[in-house]
């Protein structure tokens, strides 16, 4: 049964979808909330008369007057799925069926890069522990280049173990991600700026919802699993690559609509190798086997995160990086583009720079939350 005319303000899109069992009657529903939401009273631009210039003798001209933009649903919320009501991390991985985005849609991941950068160092010959990982010369690269990271992900599955039916019920989900980065001498023009390193970086990760309370005001959001592979897609004497499987847990502290807190760890497992096909010996044992990173989001525009990895050794290696990513003044709140100042020290800035420390300042523009 359609639901009667009635009202403009009466009718609700949410009684149309109810109509699933009747499509004629379904698209008849739907067509009367289109139209009542195009009424003259509500949202059609409408004609109006100016009154006519005494002092040239012009006659009257009609102005048209446009309806002010709806930026909510029906139903109240903001339009799209990431509800701004609900925190960083529920929007981020789509924890509870409001900030659902379905499956298969492309989803920003790690931000997506483009930055000058300036090091204490720069790799001219890499080498490896592994017979014939050595590069045959040295090359006169530049300590400053740029880097270039791209990086997307996608859900493939959702409500596997978890799947509530109210907009605030927990939905576990599985998602695909992948990671680029590059390193361009973009400024060497005695080697024909070339791209001195690519590293790729794909992933899968399992992501299985919580709500548990801790004290001071903190909240356990999420545990997962991931199997991740890292390589520089080269050849002999230059290939670099490995794999691990990693458990994940976070927890977040909401401090306002636009501020909060979020803590992140993770500790892996490098997956073994035999020896004649490791390009890369004990990579664990610089790049670290554990990552704890923590990022506090100020405003809806601004944040700052830092993120320490550590080879959970005697012999201390791993690395620390900190970011601080802001919105252009020109740039409206709702975009995700961020001026993003970085500042790296430690070992594993790339895959060829595993065993070799570096400290990296970069600064550019980033693609964020999108």
């Amino acid at each position: 049964t359609v639901p009667p005319a009635g009202n403009a303000n009466s009718l609700d899109w949410q009684a149309c979808q109810a109509l699933k069992s009747d499509p004629a009657g379904q698209l008849a529903c739907f067509q009367r909330w289109a139209d009542s939401q195009t009424s003259p009273d509500k949202s059609a631009p409408s004609l109006t008369t100016a009154p006519a210039n005494t002092a040239t003798g012009q006659p009257a001209t009609q102005v048209l007057l446009l309806p002010t933009l709806n930026t909510e649903a029906p139903d109240g919320k903001p339009l799209g799925c990431k509800d701004s009501t609900y925190s960083e991390l529920s929007k981020f991985w789509e924890l509870q069926r409001a900030t659902d985005c379905d499956n298969f849609g492309l989803r920003g991941y790690r931000p997506t890069t483009l930055a000058v950068i300036a090091s204490s160092s720069v790799n001219e010959q890499p080498s490896s522990d592994a017979d014939g990982h050595t590069a045959l010369k040295a090359l006169p690269y530049n300590r400053t280049e740029t880097r270039i990271q791209l990086s997307v992900r996608t859900k493939v599955a959702k409500g596997l173990l978890k799947d509530g039916a109210g907009t605030d019920e927990d939905l576990d989900s599985l998602w695909i991600g992948y990671t680029q980065q590059s390193y361009w001498q973009l400024f060497n023009r005695d080697l024909s700026r070339p791209f001195r390193v690519t590293d790729h970086e794909p992933e899968a990760i399992y992501i299985y919802p919580h709500q548990i309370a801790l004290p001071g005001g903190w909240s356990y959001r999420l545990s997962g699993l991931g199997v991740v592979h890292q390589s520089n897609g080269q050849g002999l004497p230059l290939s670099r690559s490995w794999n691990r499987v990693y458990l994940m847990g976070a927890a977040e502290k909401v401090l306002s609509r636009d501020s909060g807190l979020t803590l992140q760890g993770r500790i892996w497992n490098r997956l073994h190798e035999p020896s004649g096909d490791d390009d890369n010996p004990s990579i664990e044992n610089y790049v670290g086997r554990a990552e704890l990173s923590g990022n506090w989001q100020i405003s809806k525009t601004n944040s700052v995160g830092v993120t320490l990895r550590h080879s959970l050794r005697s012999n201390v290696r791993g690395s620390a990086r900190f970011d601080w990513t802001v919105a252009p003044t020109a740039s409206p709140n709702y975009t995700g583009l961020r001026y993003h100042l970085q500042y790296f020290t430690g070992y594993g800035d790339s895959l060829l720079d595993y065993n070799r420390k570096r400290h990296v300042l970069s600064l550019g523009l980033s693609l964020v939350d999108w």
